[in-house]
């Protein structure tokens, strides 16, 4: 049997074979049982002229056997019509009445011991069949046979019996193609709650660890498999819960170490080594708190109703980060659109996302050169930057956690990127990630836009 991909594909190639050979047999089934029906008829009226022609005879004067058919047999069994035959034997099988030209029996084996048989015998070129039926007339014993000529048989009959198989081939067919639309139909209907569990499934995900597949309406079949894989996605949130609850709990308890050594280090009398070791310091307060924006985004609930100016967002994050960039030598700019911008997401968490890729693109750009935010109509927002760019080796895992360009150069946690893609995940944003000329690359955030 072919492989097919589709569940409904294979139930209807397997109903069609099924209905194919259904159909085959049946026919040939319903044309067995008409022929025996019609030889059924066919012997029934045999015996019943055999009985006719019995009626007609008597022992008459002198103990001689006499035979006086009426007009209407006589025409029956006529020469010129030639299409039925009698003969009477007795019991030494010499024929004493017959229709036939040369005075013989219908049939040549007559089976004496039966009260009634039916025969069949070749007459030449015609096939001649009918029936040999035992009376006794004043105690002696004869047989009366009666024969229909197969070849002048009637004409409708013959055709029917002829046309059978094809005619119900071709009344088999349709029947046949209504019932696979039937089918299609019905495996459609019956397969829905499959799609619509199958479009569940495509909604779990990290953002929503907690949706499972429904049990409710899923056929009796499937249902262990289904229960089966909501068991496994129990499984993977209890995992990845512990992950997540291990990661702010290493968070939070590291933060209260990080702030008694930074008191310490304020009473060094080493200027050098206290700014130095301060520097450690703040690179592991800055990792703990990418911990813990991390572990917060993993437990955050959106709000579907929520909504934030992209705009203000934007310029709040390119003023909070100006400081920085001038302190390494580099400039902020803010370009697009200067009307609000209303887009699905909490203002926080979208702040978050732009600052992320603002620190991004200034840990990257050279000095002197400029760290643009522009902002579109349709809710997009971009930061670009001067920097190397970024190959296309490196675009599958610029947004992976801890994964960083140069592992040896110091301040850079290699989480930044990846708290933006779980951002955008949350809110339905897509992030584009595009090379600029000569040098550079573009960042790109596009929310789904809303009224305010």
């Amino acid at each position: 049997m072919p492989r097919f991909k589709s569940i409904i594909t294979r139930i209807v190639f397997l109903h069609v074979v099924a209905v194919v050979i259904t159909s085959i047999l049946m026919s040939l089934a319903l044309s067995w049982l008409l022929n025996y029906a019609t030889n059924n008829l066919h012997n029934k009226a045999m015996e019943e002229q055999a009985v006719s022609v019995g009626e007609y005879l008597h022992m008459g004067y002198e103990g001689r056997l006499e035979l006086n058919l009426p007009l209407d047999l006589l025409g029956l069994y006529s020469q010129e019509y030639g299409r039925y035959s009698y003969a009477v034997i007795d019991a030494t099988g010499r024929v004493m009445f017959s229709s036939l030209k040369d005075r013989a029996a219908v049939f040549n084996a007559d089976p004496h011991a039966s009260e009634i048989a039916f025969l069949q015998q070749k007459r030449g070129n015609a096939t001649v069949s009918g029936a040999s039926l035992r009376k006794i007339v004043d105690g002696q014993t004869f047989w009366i046979q009666a024969g229909e000529d197969l070849g002048n048989r009637d004409v409708l009959i013959d055709d029917i019996v002829a046309d059978f198989y094809k005619d119900v081939g071709w009344i088999t067919l349709p029947i046949l193609l209504i019932l696979l639309i039937i089918d299609i139909a019905i495996f459609r209907r019956a397969l829905r709650p499959l799609r619509l569990a199958s479009a569940i499934a495509d909604d779990i995900g990290p953002a929503r660890p907690g949706l499972r597949l429904p049990t409710d309406e899923i056929p009796q079949e499937v249902r262990p498999l289904v229960a089966a894989v909501n068991q496994g996605l129990d499984r993977l949130e209890e995992a990845f819960r512990v992950q997540r609850d291990f990661t702010a709990d290493a968070a939070h308890e590291l933060r209260t170490p990080l702030s008694v050594l930074r008191t310490r280090l304020d009473l060094l009398k080493d200027r050098d080594a206290s700014q130095a070791l301060r520097r450690d310091v703040d690179g592991m307060a800055h990792v703990v708190s990418r911990l813990l924006d991390i572990a917060e985004l993993d437990s955050f609930v959106i709000d579907p109703k929520e909504s934030a100016d992209l705009r203000s967002v934007a310029a709040e994050i390119a003023e909070f980060v100006a400081p920085l960039a001038l302190a390494q030598g580099k400039d902020i700019a803010l370009s697009g659109t200067t009307e609000p911008v209303w887009v699905k997401g909490n203002r926080e968490m979208l702040g978050r996302a732009i600052r992320n890729l603002a620190e991004n693109a200034i840990n990257h750009t050279a000095a002197g050169s400029t760290v643009e935010f522009v902002v579109e109509r349709d809710g997009e927002v971009s930061v670009l930057d001067s920097g190397p760019g970024i190959s296309d080796e490196e675009r599958n895992l610029i947004f992976q956690r801890f994964w960083r360009r140069d592992r040896r150069k110091a301040g850079s946690s290699g989480l930044g990127l990846s708290i933006v893609q779980r951002i955008a995940e949350l809110y339905s944003a897509t992030v584009t990630v595009e090379n600029r000329q000569p040098t550079g690359a573009r960042f790109s955030l596009r929310f789904v836009p809303t009224r305010p």
